[in-house]
């Protein structure tokens, strides 16, 4: 039967999900999913890093309908949540058609001119605290991924 190997190119069907069971991420159809977001096996090239390097390295060896499981840590995810990444604006210094309320995303410009996105963790009257990391930093990822096809 024939493996995937390094630089092959394979479709895979997977589900991330995290500590608790919440579903991150999936190629397989959701029926509550009104998104038109669209699903199906996810084409990639072994070793290009097309995916968390956990996976295709898991990948490597595998057979067409075999399946597997992957724990992916943060250093291979979106690294560790970085307290100093959360910081605070006076509100006045938004624009006034923003109305801040915490859980809501924005873009900002860093002192560098490079976008960032942030979310509000914190409104005060005077204040927002804006946190610059990932939304999953310093998350533990499963992936459940059957190796669909090798091309």
């Amino acid at each position: 039967m024939t493996q995937a190997k390094e630089a092959s190119t394979v479709k895979i069907n997977f589900t991330g999900k995290l500590d608790d069971g919440t579903i991150i991420d999936s190629t397989y159809a959701d029926p509550e999913d009104d998104s038109c977001q669209e699903h199906g096996p996810m084409e990639l090239t072994l070793g290009e890093g097309d995916f968390y390097v956990p996976v295709e390295t898991a990948l490597v060896g595998m057979c067409v309908g075999e399946k597997k499981t992957v724990t992916i840590t943060p250093d291979d995810a979106f690294g560790d949540f970085d307290p100093e990444d959360v910081f605070k604006v006076k509100r006045s210094e938004l624009p006034e058609e923003i109305t801040p309320e915490v859980g809501m995303g924005l873009e900002v410009t860093g002192e560098d001119d490079d976008l960032y996105m942030v979310t509000i963790v914190k409104v005060t009257d005077e204040e927002v605290s804006l946190d610059a990391n990932h939304p999953l930093a310093g998350e533990e990822l499963t992936y459940e991924f059957e190796l669909a096809e090798i091309l």
